[in-house]
C-alpha cells in the first residue's frame, strides 16, 4: 500500500511542484494551503509523514508542529523554512520536528528526505516487532521498552519524537564509545546533511532535557569536546 504524504504550503507553485515529483516516486498526495487546513487534513488523512512549511497563513507551520506534538501524534514532520533562518529551523527540531530543507530546494533532494525518513522511522517499528531486541535496557533511573517505543524515568512516561527515540537507541547501542556529529547524521538521518551538525546538537539537547536530572551537568549523554558525544552509565547506576 502506497505511503501517504501531507504537503502544507501557501505557494501554488510549490505545492504543485511537491505533489507531482511525490506522487511520481510513488507517494499518495495530500495538500493544504494554511496550518488550520492542515491540522484538519491531520486528523481525516492520517498520513505517514508531513511537509510542512514554516511560513503559513492563519496559523504558522511552528504552532502546526506543537499542537501535532502536544496531541502525542509522532508522524514524522519535515518542515520547509527560509534561507538561513536559524531561528525557524532551530525552533522547529526543538518542538519535535524529524528535519528541515531551506527554500529554494531541489525537488529530488525532497523525495530523497522524504524517503530516508520513513525508511528510518519503519526501522525504529521493525525493532519493536523484533523478538530478539524486545528487551528493556536499564540505565540508572532510565528504562527503554522498545517494544513499545517508550522511555520511562523514575517510572514516568516520557514523551520523545520518533527521532530522539531513534537517536537514543543509536547511542545505547554504542554504549561507551565516542560517537562523531558526522556519524550520528549519516546513520541516525541516513544521508549526508551539508555539514550542519547543529541538528544533532537540538535533538542531543532535547534528549538531555528530558533524560538528565541536570541537563547541564549531564551523567548520562556526555560531550567529548572536540569530537562528540557518547552515553555512558551514570557512576550510581548499577
Amino acid at each position: 500500500m502506497s505511503q501517504k504524504i501531507l504537503v502544507v504550503d501557501d505557494e501554488q507553485s510549490i505545492v504543485t511542484l511537491l505533489k507531482y515529483n511525490l506522487e511520481t516516486a510513488g507517494y499518495i498526495v495530500e495538500v493544504a494551503y494554511d496550518g488550520e487546513e492542515a491540522l484538519q487534513k491531520l486528523d481525516a488523512v492520517q498520513p505517514d509523514l508531513v511537509v510542512l512549511d514554516v511560513m503559513l497563513p492563519k496559523l504558522d507551520g511552528i504552532e502546526v508542529c506543537k499542537t501535532i506534538r502536544s496531541d502525542k501524534n509522532l508522524v514524522p514532520i519535515l518542515m520547509l523554512t527560509a534561507k538561513d533562518d536559524e531561528f525557524d529551523r532551530v525552533l522547529g527540531l526543538e518542538l519535535g520536528a524529524d528535519d528541515y530543507m531551506t527554500k529554494p530546494f531541489s525537488p529530488r533532494e525532497v523525495v530523497a528526505r522524504v524517503k530516508a525518513i520513513l525508511r528510518r522511522s519503519q526501522q525504529v517499528q521493525s525493532v519493536k516487532e523484533d523478538e530478539n531486541d524486545n528487551e528493556d535496557v536499564i540505565i540508572g533511573s532510565i528504562k527503554i521498552r522498545p517494544e513499545y517505543f517508550e522511555v520511562y524515568k523514575n517510572n514516568e512516561l516520557l514523551e520523545l519524537t520518533p527521532k530522539e527515540f531513534e537517536l537514543l537507541l543509536y547511542l545505547i547501542e554504542r554504549q561507551g564509545r565516542v560517537i562523531t556529529r558526522e556519524h550520528m547524521l549519516n546513520s541516525v538521518w541516513n544521508y549526508e546533511f551539508t555539514g550542519d551538525s547543529r541538528i544533532v546538537d537540538v535533538h542531543i539537547s532535547h534528549l538531555r532535557d528530558k533524560l538528565e536530572e541536570n541537563p547541564k551537568q549531564p551523567k548520562l549523554i556526555k560531550t567529548v569536546r572536540g569530537l562528540g558525544y557518547k552515553l555512558e552509565r551514570p557512576k550510581s547506576a548499577n
